[in-house]
C-alpha cells in the first residue's frame, strides 16, 4: 500500500469530491464494488485518470473485481477531512449569504454553519435560517472557541478584502470567496474562490459554439456590446 504521506496533486484533490459523490450514490444502490470504467463514466474522466488517481490513496482495486465501494468512501471521506464536523462562519447576511445559510446540503455533507456576520448594524441579532447575524467584532472570539472553522466571504466586491484580512486576522485558515473580486490571503491561509459570472461566461463560450452562432469562429464582440470583464 501506497504510504500515506505521499503529495496528491491538486488536480486529483480537486477530483476526489466529484468520485466521492458518485461512490455515495452507488453506495446508497446497493452496490458493493465499482470498476474503475464505471467510475470514471460516472465522473466524466477516463479509467486511467480515475486508477492514477485512485492510487495516490493507496488503492489499486482487483483485477476482474474493481474497487471495494466502501472501502473507496472510507479512503477518500479521510483524505478530505471528512470524518468530522468543519463549522462554517459566513460573512455577508445579504441575499447570497442568506440562501447559503439556508443551504441544508452543507450541514448534510458535514459544514454546519456556526454562525453569520455582518458589518451592518441594523441588521446584527436578525436570524436567518435559525443562525444568529452577529457583528463582526464578535468573529474572533468565536473562532477561538471552535477552533478550526471554514470562512465564507459573501459580501460585495468592495468589502472582500476588508473581510479576508479580518478572518486570517481572527485564525480562520481555510476561506472560500463568493465576492467578485480577486482577493489576498497571507501565507498558510488556503482560498477557493466561487465566480459564477465567470463559469456563465465559460459555458456562454461553449453554447455559442454548440450553436454555430454569428461569432463563433471570429471572436467578434457585437456592436455596442463590450468586451466581458473577467477576473
Amino acid at each position: 500500500m501506497a504510504e500515506r504521506s505521499r503529495r496528491i496533486p491538486e488536480a486529483t484533490v480537486a477530483r476526489l469530491p466529484v468520485y466521492l459523490r458518485a461512490l455515495v450514490d452507488e453506495s446508497d444502490a446497493k452496490a458493493s464494488t465499482i470498476s474503475s470504467e464505471r467510475l470514471a463514466e460516472l465522473a466524466g474522466v477516463n479509467a486511467a485518470k480515475v486508477r492514477k488517481d485512485l492510487s495516490y490513496l493507496g488503492s489499486y482495486g482487483t483485477r476482474g473485481v474493481g474497487y471495494d465501494v466502501e472501502y473507496l468512501v472510507f479512503q477518500m471521506s479521510r483524505e478530505l477531512g471528512l470524518t468530522h464536523d468543519w463549522p462554517v462562519v459566513i460573512v455577508g447576511a445579504g441575499n447570497l449569504g442568506q440562501a447559503l445559510a439556508n443551504y441544508g446540503g452543507f450541514r448534510d455533507r458535514g459544514f454546519p454553519i456556526a454562525a453569520l456576520f455582518d458589518a451592518d448594524a441594523a441588521k446584527v441579532g436578525d436570524v436567518v435560517h435559525g443562525v444568529e447575524v452577529r457583528s463582526l467584532d464578535d468573529l474572533p472570539a468565536l473562532v477561538a472557541d471552535l477552533g478550526h472553522v471554514i470562512g465564507v466571504i459573501a459580501t460585495p466586491a468592495h468589502a472582500a478584502q476588508e473581510v479576508a484580512d479580518r478572518l486570517a486576522a481572527a485564525g480562520v485558515t481555510s476561506v472560500l470567496n463568493f465576492a467578485p473580486a480577486v482577493i489576498s490571503v497571507p501565507e498558510g491561509v488556503s482560498l477557493r474562490k466561487v465566480d459564477l459570472a465567470v463559469e456563465l461566461q465559460i459555458l456562454s463560450f461553449y453554447q455559442q459554439r454548440r450553436e454555430g452562432g454569428p461569432d463563433a469562429d471570429d471572436g467578434a464582440v457585437p456592436p455596442g456590446r463590450p468586451a466581458p470583464a473577467v477576473g
